[in-house]
């Protein structure tokens, strides 16, 4: 978890990042902003760090060969911790790297912000961060305001929604060694041209703790359930259902998983416990990551996944059924007279 109601601003470097394939330039500045105004730096602090109040994902910098000094990104933010009075020097170096890999020619023109935070919060623990993040939409706003006898307006184009960030990351100074913790934002450009903020410039691994761990055997599960089975076994919309929400009960009631007991509760099915178990082997091995057998339940990843587990059954446009409960209360059958299919549901009182 991330909060800021402790952090400041202590130095901010701003450079303008153009698309390389497009022909366009960076421009850069020639040294950092001293602001003054205190209401000032409190809206750049909501712009920059409001959002990540919601962020519970957290990564690490890395090198596909393992050495974290050919991160270029690491590089730099290690020269700023090690000596602030190389802030704008390194903001400088980090613009130019982005600009050198913004090459895609959907990628769009922006501003870069370079930030220094103190005593921003992650985890319960205070640290500095180095904030890296980039506008590239752009809002016109009305202003009114009076005028003589009544009221005026006007209208400012090309201006920045504080409610809006666009792309942006924390580095925080814990853990160096590891690659920093770090906690990314992409709200634009969601199609494959958006990798190049976080696999191209950053370089992201996702750290291995059990947020991510209870977030991967959820959404491998659930991916098992509504692609795979459907290859292997006859088996009904609800009885999908019924799986998906007995593997929600466990995460919910259990403070810890463990593969062998989630699979006895909540498959307990010998076969669709193997084909499970290969499934999990077989995501390990294409995305060359590992879900340990056993680890502490997150219940920040547990509400998280939670609400893409649907429990609604769609009967054509006419019906929605939600299953919350037990599944051999509700009955599947067919209607020869109507040629339709049908459920039947048990129930003792009305609500």
């Amino acid at each position: 978890m991330i909060t800021f109601f402790e952090a400041s601003l202590a130095e901010l470097s701003i450079h303008r990042i153009g698309n390389k394939a497009q022909d366009e330039f960076y421009v850069l500045s020639e040294a950092s902003l001293q602001i003054q105004d205190e209401h000032l730096k409190n809206l750049l602090i909501q712009y920059f760090l409001s959002p990540y109040e919601k962020v519970n994902e957290i990564y690490r910098l890395f090198h596909p060969n393992d050495d974290l000094n050919l991160n270029e990104v690491y590089h730099f933010v290690e020269q700023i911790f090690e000596n602030g009075q190389n802030f704008h020097k390194n903001s400088e170096q980090l613009a130019k790297y982005l600009y050198e890999i913004s090459n895609h020619p959907k990628i769009k023109a922006g501003e870069l912000y370079v930030v220094y935070f103190e005593n921003v919060q992650i985890e319960g623990d205070l640290h500095d961060a180095i904030g890296i993040f980039k506008s590239e939409t752009k809002e016109t706003y009305l202003k009114v305001y009076p005028d003589q006898a009544g009221f005026a307006l006007s209208y400012e184009e090309e201006a920045i929604n504080i409610n809006k960030l666009d792309k942006g990351c924390l580095i925080f100074n814990t853990e160096k060694e590891e690659g920093y913790k770090v906690a990314v934002i992409d709200q634009t450009n969601r199609s494959a041209e958006a990798v190049y903020w976080k696999d191209e410039f950053l370089k992201l691994k996702v750290r291995n703790d059990n947020y991510n761990q209870t977030n991967n055997v959820l959404g491998v599960y659930k991916s098992f359930v509504t692609d795979k089975l459907d290859q292997e076994y006859e088996i009904t919309k609800a009885d999908k259902i019924d799986l998906l929400n007995r593997s929600m009960k466990y995460f919910k009631e259990k403070e810890s998983f463990d593969l062998d007991e989630f699979s006895q509760e909540v498959i307990g099915n010998k076969e669709g416990i193997e084909s499970f178990k290969n499934y999990k082997k077989s995501y390990e091995d294409e995305f060359d990551t590992s879900i340990a057998d056993s680890f502490d339940i997150s219940g920040a990843a547990v509400k998280k996944q939670a609400k893409a587990f649907k429990s609604v059954l769609k009967l054509d446009k006419n019906f929605h059924i939600y299953i919350h409960g037990d599944k051999e209360l509700i009955e599947k059958g067919f209607d020869e007279d109507k040629s339709m299919n049908y459920y039947k549901v048990y129930f003792k009182e009305e609500e």
